[in-house]
């Protein structure tokens, strides 16, 4: 079996068994919507054998209207059913790609642009495979059905109505390929175009500061040509199955036409044989378009399940069931119990590629470490393996002793809040964003210990000053700040922050070190003189390897490094 298709059809599976219920109970409505046709044909056959013999064509005119509205009404039924277990579907991939991706073991190597472009398209593909499977049982027992009663009628014109279907199914197979490859190209150059319009506006002003306008936009029309191109490609082929599926409805009723014309001239075949088979002809073509639709989707479900399993953490199932609510009465699931507050965390051995090279890292309750070194030393990447945000290649990491084996999902608040370098914050007021669902209790004490309560003193609207996309309306050193805010709102036993003062003045520097040095236990990377007075414990990388350790006195005095970079 080709690597690509097992892991669509693990896939597949999970996803039929998720909501099971509602998955056959789906099937089972769509499967009278496929047979009740069996009852038209046959009414139909009876009414046109029986127009020159005075019978009840009233009746049976009545009869067909009738199978006819009760196939509607199932179908509208069916439909409105089967949504909610593909939204469900849909819904349970999309957040376990999330969950992966925000709890570090996703792979967010991607612009947000692409990355909405995958959650989107390429999730739509692999539920509309999966839902392909639905109408397959209901067009398989009335292709039988039909076959078996055209048989009895007439075997030799039922023989060649088989040949369309199996004509339908080798091009099918043969497309499969072209289909595979044409799809993945269109779905990475759509996806480029996403990324591209996503790096635009969140780079405006470099754009319009740079007088880059014209150069954007070119570069947006390439994107677009390569897109429409593929998109086009894609399609065709897509659509070139459906044409021929269309088309063997007249070929076959063609060939009906051409091998009962001496049938009817020998009395052999009716009027009524005549309808019966060319009303069931347009229905047997359900079964070779079910199956042409399903071996369509495979090859573009096949690349969407692969590009969906990139933005996933190893080893993680794309499908797994996490739990997703039809009804708004749904459980809220309780927030873990944080009942082993930190003693010691414990870091052996962390190597990252060939940026971090077995460093070993001790942090005490109520201690101030500081990682310094050069840039490039490996002082973010230390960080980032340590938490879990960054895949590391060999270590071991330690809570209170207790082996932690994964690091993304476990040193989160209330245990260990993040402030990274780069402050993230949404287009929102600030008091949205230093909540971020958080209960208000500890907000005013955070503000305060972040050094902003000064300049939330002079803002109008306070805590419901809306900052702008990505916190635009704020100085760098308040964003800074803000984000420093939310992570104390965590109350986080230990609170990490890679090179926050950098945009702070001296003042403004010095009272938010006395004001979160103490209250937890901290963890920063810094270079500044005024940080490194205050660390409890230095540790200096050299090329992702520990230089030296202690106080900044010891190191001053014993390590090479630490002096090249004090001076």
């Amino acid at each position: 079996m080709r690597p690509l298709m097992t892991p669509l059809l693990a896939v597949t599976a999970t996803l039929v068994r998720f909501e099971l219920r509602r998955y056959l109970v789906g099937g089972l409505l769509w499967m009278p919507a496929s047979i009740l046709p069996l009852a038209g044909g046959l009414i139909l056959q009876r009414l046109f054998d029986d127009l020159g013999t005075g019978g009840a064509p009233l009746l049976l005119c009545a009869a067909f209207v009738g199978v006819e509205l009760v196939r509607g009404l199932t179908i509208v039924i069916a439909w409105t059913y089967g949504d909610y277990w593909w939204s469900a579907a849909a819904a349970l991939l999309r957040a376990n790609v999330l969950r992966s991706i925000l709890t570090g073991r996703g792979r967010a190597r991607h612009s947000p642009g692409e990355g909405l472009a995958r959650l989107r398209d390429d999730v739509g593909d692999v539920v509309n495979f999966v839902d392909e499977s639905v109408p397959l049982a209901g067009a398989v027992l009335f292709g039988a059905a039909a076959l078996t009663i055209m048989a009895s009628v007439d075997p030799a014109v039922t023989l060649v109505l088989v040949i369309p279907a199996i004509a339908i199914g080798v091009l099918s197979r043969l497309l499969n390929r072209t289909i595979r490859r044409l799809h993945r190209r269109s779905r990475t150059l759509g996806a480029a175009v996403t990324g591209h319009l996503g790096e635009i506006f969140g780079a405006v002003l470099a754009i319009k500061t740079a007088g880059a306008e014209e150069a954007a936009l070119e570069r947006l029309r390439r994107h677009n040509r390569l897109r429409r191109e593929a998109a086009v490609k894609d399609r065709l082929a897509t659509d070139l199955l459906g044409a021929a599926t269309g088309a063997t409805v007249e070929i076959s009723i063609g060939l009906v036409l051409l091998l009962a014309a001496p049938a009817m001239h020998r009395g052999d075949f009716t009027v009524g044989d005549l309808a019966l088979f060319t009303t069931y002809v347009g229905w047997l073509t359900a079964l070779p378009r079910t199956i042409g639709g399903i071996l369509s989707r495979m090859p573009q479900a096949a690349v969407s399940v692969e590009r969906l399993t990139q933005m996933t953490g190893p080893g993680e199932d794309l499908s797994r069931d996490t739990g997703v609510w039809f009804r708004r009465d749904h459980p809220v699931p309780a927030r873990p119990v944080h009942d082993d507050p930190l003693e010691v965390l414990q870091a052996r051995g962390l190597t990252v590629g060939y940026g971090l090279h077995g460093v070993d890292l001790e942090i005490e309750r109520g201690s101030f470490t500081v990682i310094t070194g050069a840039v490039g030393s490996g002082k973010t990447t230390l960080v980032r393996a340590l938490l879990g945000l960054e895949p590391a290649d060999a270590g071991t990491i330690r809570w209170n002793g207790r082996p932690v084996a994964d690091p993304g999902g476990f040193l989160v608040p209330d245990r260990v809040a993040y402030v990274g370098q780069a402050p993230r914050l949404f287009s929102a007021s600030l008091r949205e964003n230093l909540l971020l669902g958080r209960p208000a209790d500890r907000l005013e004490r955070a503000v305060r210990l972040a050094a902003f309560d000064r300049d939330l003193a002079g803002m109008p609207a306070g805590l419901d000053t809306v900052v702008g996309p990505r916190g635009v309306r704020l100085s760098g050193g308040q964003a800074q700040r803000v984000t420093v805010a939310r992570a104390l709102v965590r109350s986080p036993d230990l609170l990490v922050v890679d090179d926050l003062s950098s945009a702070l003045d001296v003042e403004t520097e010095r009272r938010l070190w006395e004001g979160i040095t103490g209250v937890c236990t901290l963890l920063v990377v810094s270079h500044r003189p005024a940080v490194l007075a205050r660390a409890d414990q230095i540790i200096v990388l050299d090329r992702g390897r520990v230089a030296g350790r202690g106080r900044l006195e010891e190191l001053l005095e014993t390590c090479p490094e630490m002096r090249r970079l004090w001076s």
